[in-house]
């Protein structure tokens, strides 16, 4: 079942660009919007799976998300506060290459096709893992998405989902976590 993915986004030029790029991934594009200007009746129309939204226009998620089952993701381009992003779902960085942005999709897709169960696991997605796994190797977050090829604002977001579902906030208890899960040996360890 293909999802559907609503943007929103005043840029034109961004939006064409993110358009181009998930054209031929298994979505349905919804016409974007450049405003949130009636996006409650909009949402309640199309029912999206996953809305894609610039942070700045408006970060209230909950409120965005109103009674809908969707992942919103944050759209960010410019510097946003992390605080303003710690509700998002997941963030897209427009600095993040065509598959790290797919990946992104393809994880919260997979997510809701499982239900909200999925959504509350604690079991680490396959992105969550590698940036795991880069943690415990002692790389910094600019270092974790230079490798990864992604935005830094994406592996923060990774960590903060690593932290929520380990219950673990220090690295050396996450290098500890990785050790006991097999995901790193203790040659890789510094």
């Amino acid at each position: 079942m293909k999802r559907k993915v609503l943007i929103i986004e005043p840029s034109e030029v961004i939006v064409t660009g993110l358009t181009s790029m998930l054209q031929h991934a298994d979505i349905k594009l919804l016409q974007p919007e450049a405003s949130v200007n009636d996006l409650t009746q909009r949402l309640e129309m199309l029912k999206p799976d996953i809305l894609i939204i610039n942070p700045t226009l408006n970060d209230n998620v909950n409120e965005l998300r109103g009674g809908h089952n969707m992942a919103v993701v944050a759209l960010v381009y410019q510097y946003v506060k992390q605080s303003r992003l710690r509700h998002f779902d997941a963030v897209i960085d427009i600095r993040d290459s065509r598959q790290a942005i797919l990946q992104t999709i393809r994880e919260l897709s997979a997510k809701a096709s499982t239900g909200d169960a999925a959504r509350n696991s604690h079991e680490l997605t396959r992105r969550e893992t590698a940036v795991l796994v880069e943690v415990a190797k002692g790389l910094s977050n600019k270092e974790i998405a230079a490798r990864l090829n992604v935005s830094i604002f994406t592996v923060t977001t990774h960590r903060k989902n690593i932290v929520r579902k380990t219950g673990i906030k220090s690295v050396a208890g996450l290098t500890v976590y990785a050790l006991l899960n097999n995901l790193i040996d203790e040659d890789t360890v510094i």
